[in-house]
């Protein structure tokens, strides 16, 4: 790391991509000393991007020292610690690796590439010897309503874990939405079930500790078959708008899944609910500083779902760095308390929760794959021969 210009070392920080994801991650490593006491300072390095106008402007507008138009000059900069990649999938794997080989640190979007084949390369580059430590934005780990599920979850409150539901719905994608990276698989490897099924496939695995056995019945239906391109002109959608599909876990627990950006009415719905033997829990992010759990070990008198408002700093993961209880954070600061996890690690300490790295990410992309298969062959899929590829 370079020298300190403050008493704590300094992380120097390179982004590749600009775009909405950039805007959210540079929020966040600005962000993230203001709030939380942190072992080592993040500082904006250099932004690279293809469009050096607006990349200028964006570098201005956040507080980056430098740009570039070839993201490779990053590996080569002594001066930068870590790389934060948030370009279309298809456009992971290269930095990524490039990065790891010349021993960065390196924060990757998810899914962790278009294809299983270079997530397995980009693990496996991660474990060699020399790589820097990686992590993946799964951000809504960081929700403090998300860490308290897994804590509560971890606990045993609920008991054995029974069954698993998930649905992460959106309504922005029906016909009239144009042409973009996100409906090509050739860059998105998937649609609705690599942006949305990735984020509640990994709150899954995170809040229950639990890894998927097998895949027993999927569907993945493309309704909206070609899109208007920016010149007028139509272009095929190759991705799937709705993907739904059911899981076992080791401990035989079972699990549904379903993502969809063709839900009229809801904008961003990304829910949780884990069923065990002494109880619930729920989690909905269109009300994401609440969560929901039910006791059912108490009288049935009075047993009933209970709202938790989880603003409490004293009780609460991550609340003590924002604001009084009740005084609601959002969608950024899951960002920025992940950037906070990501800090204390590079600095020797420990994340408030466990924080995903490239072999975790793996293991959902592994479970998305899986999913793929059985909808194309109509048959259940076993994930070790999924994994081991």
């Amino acid at each position: 790391m370079t020298p300190p210009k403050s008493p704590k070392p300094i992380l120097s920080v390179g982004l590749i991509g600009q775009r909405f994801m950039g805007k959210a991650h540079s929020n966040a490593w600005r962000q993230a000393p203001r709030f939380f006491d942190l072992p080592v300072v993040p500082e904006l390095h250099t932004v690279a991007g293809r469009d050096p106008e607006s990349l200028q402007a964006f570098a201005d507008n956040w507080g980056f020292a430098h740009t570039t138009t070839d993201w490779r000059t990053l590996a080569a900069d002594d001066d930068v610690d870590l790389v934060d990649i948030v370009t279309p999938n298809d456009l992971h794997e290269a930095p990524a690796l490039e990065m790891l080989l010349a021993g960065k640190h390196v924060a990757c979007e998810k899914p962790l590439s278009s294809t299983l084949e270079g997530a397995r390369r980009m693990r496996d580059a991660a474990a060699a010897p020399g790589a820097g430590q990686t992590f993946v934005w799964f951000n809504y780990r960081r929700c403090p309503a998300v860490a308290l599920m897994h804590e509560l979850v971890q606990e045993g409150r609920i008991g054995e874990v029974l069954h698993v539901r998930g649905t992460y719905l959106q309504s922005w994608g029906g016909p009239e939405t144009p042409m973009l990276w996100r409906f090509d698989k050739e860059r998105a490897g998937s649609g609705a079930h690599g942006d949305l099924n990735a984020h509640i496939v990994d709150m899954a695995r995170f809040v229950t500790g639990q890894e998927f056995e097998a895949i027993h019945g999927a569907i993945a239906k493309t309704f909206v078959e070609e899109r208007k391109n920016a010149d007028g002109s139509m272009s095929p959608s190759t991705v799937d708008d709705v993907v739904s599909f059911l899981a076992m876990m080791e401990s035989g627990a079972t699990a549904s899944f379903e993502a969809s950006r063709l839900a009229q009415g809801h904008l961003n719905r990304n829910t949780l609910e884990i069923n065990g033997t002494k109880g619930s829990v729920r989690f909905d992010f269109e009300d994401m500083n609440v969560l929901n759990f039910i006791d059912g070990t108490e009288h049935p008198r009075t047993r009933g779902w209970r709202r938790i408002m989880c603003t409490d700093g004293e009780h609460h993961p991550y609340a003590g760095a924002w604001w009084p209880d009740a005084h609601v954070i959002g969608y950024e600061h899951g960002f920025t308390n992940m950037v906070a996890d990501i800090c204390q690690v590079l600095g020797g300490g420990a994340p408030r929760v466990k924080l995903p790295d490239f072999a975790d990410a793996f293991e959902t992309q592994a479970v998305l794959e899986a999913a793929l298969i059985a909808a194309e062959r109509g048959a259940i899929v076993e994930m070790g021969s999924v994994r081991e590829g």
